[in-house]
């Protein structure tokens, strides 16, 4: 078999068990009513959580960075391109997440995927560090750990009894437990405050990606730690900037000697070249939208379409797991029923996506609906409707 046989071979085996994926072409700005390939749709995929996207102020602003900036930043952050904007937006996430964090700084990375490398393998480059992994950790927090010099251990989903276990068993001067703050399949909330108890009690990191409650949950879009109302020493606190906020990139906020860590260690970092100053621009207009009163109307318009959603779904056969947050998954079992219920709702012009495995567990493949502050009461009837007739004439 050839080079090209072996690559079809594996084409081959994806299609074979409906897991070839596919990519759509927007062509029109993120918002809820996107024209895509050329159709009309109403789109329940987007993490635009607070509709920010394609927000007036936020636009102007990335122009007025790209007049102020130019295009690009031409070096990463240690060389030349490190700008004021950068610099800005990191003193304005600081100083935003400063009430959960002692002597608080925080550091902007180009995406989410690279902020979480950067802290495992940053925290977790000595070999007598053991990671404390949660089992349904988003893809970058896995790999992370995988490049990291340390050990890792994964505890269960959600199971403070479990990790305690293995923190007690371990020896491992230098201890990092990782979770997501929301699961991002499923919707449900990580168990912060148990788990910062048992940080505190066995000296261990609580490292905590809160990119899909960044900007939705706690007063002001705080996230996370203001949600549970937390603050230690032992937080870093990792935030995306390309989900509620609109724009793109992360942001890891902790201790200012954590930070100053990852400046020298962190290899993502250190070796890649800093995003564009014009994104940054935009980004602290999409944090002043965030933290003042239109971005508290946001999030209440958000919570009633969540509630809406709740109260008008009536699904038998498939389940729906409990999830307050924006994220609403229907899990429907089989990779190629999810498939069709994907295409169906597609042929009445709803774009929502179907997640199949390695990135939800096999037999738990689900429609995955995500919910925005720009959806109309209308928008989300119209998804109610569809889902309903949908699963009671499903053959």
């Amino acid at each position: 078999m050839n080079l090209m046989d072996k690559v079809r071979a594996q084409l081959d085996e994806l299609a074979s068990h409906s897991l070839t994926r596919h990519r759509r072409t927007a062509e029109s700005p993120c918002a809820p009513r996107q024209v895509v390939d050329g159709r009309d749709m109403l789109a329940f995929c987007s993490n635009d959580y607070l509709g920010l996207a394609a927000h007036p102020r936020v636009v102007e602003a990335l122009r007025e960075g790209a007049s102020l900036y130019g295009a690009g930043s031409g070096a990463s952050h240690l060389v030349s391109g490190h700008s004021r904007a950068h610099a800005l937006l990191e003193e304005r996430l600081a100083a935003f997440e400063a009430p959960h964090l002692e002597s608080a700084r925080a550091l902007y990375f180009c995406t989410g995927y690279m902020a979480n490398l950067a802290v495992l393998t940053g925290l977790g480059s000595t070999l007598d560090a053991m990671i404390f992994s949660e089992a349904l950790n988003h893809a970058s927090l896995i790999d992370g750990a995988r490049l990291a010099r340390a050990g890792v251990t994964v505890y269960p989903h959600g199971d403070v009894a479990a990790l305690e276990e293995k923190l007690a068993a371990s020896a491992a001067p230098t201890k990092i437990v990782v979770t997501d703050s929301v699961f991002s399949m499923d919707g449900d909330l990580a168990p912060l405050p148990a788990l910062l108890a048992l940080c505190e009690r066995y000296g261990a990191w609580l490292v905590v990606d809160d990119a899909h409650g960044f900007g939705v949950l706690g007063d002001n879009g705080r996230g996370a730690l203001e949600h549970f109302d937390l603050r230690s020493p032992h937080l870093v606190y990792i935030g995306t900037l390309g989900k509620a906020a609109g724009v793109g990139g992360a942001f890891i906020a902790a201790h200012e000697d954590v930070i100053e860590l990852m400046i020298q260690r962190a290899r993502p970092y250190i070796y890649t070249t800093a995003a564009a100053p014009a994104l940054a621009h935009a980004l602290l207009a999409s944090v002043d939208i965030i933290e003042g009163d239109e971005g508290e109307k946001r999030r209440a318009g958000l919570r009633a379409r969540i509630a809406q959603l709740d109260a008008g779904l009536r699904l038998e056969r498939w389940q729906r797991p409990v999830s307050t947050t924006a994220i609403q998954p229907i899990i429907i079992g089989a990779n190629d029923e999810a498939m069709a219920a994907a295409a169906r709702l597609h042929e009445q012009g709803l774009w929502v996506p179907a997640i199949r495995p390695p990135t939800v567990a096999v037999g738990t493949a689900r429609l995955r609906v995500t919910l925005s502050a720009a959806h109309t009461e209308q928008d989300v009837a119209q998804l109610i409707t569809a889902l309903n007739q949908l699963e009671r004439t499903w053959a």
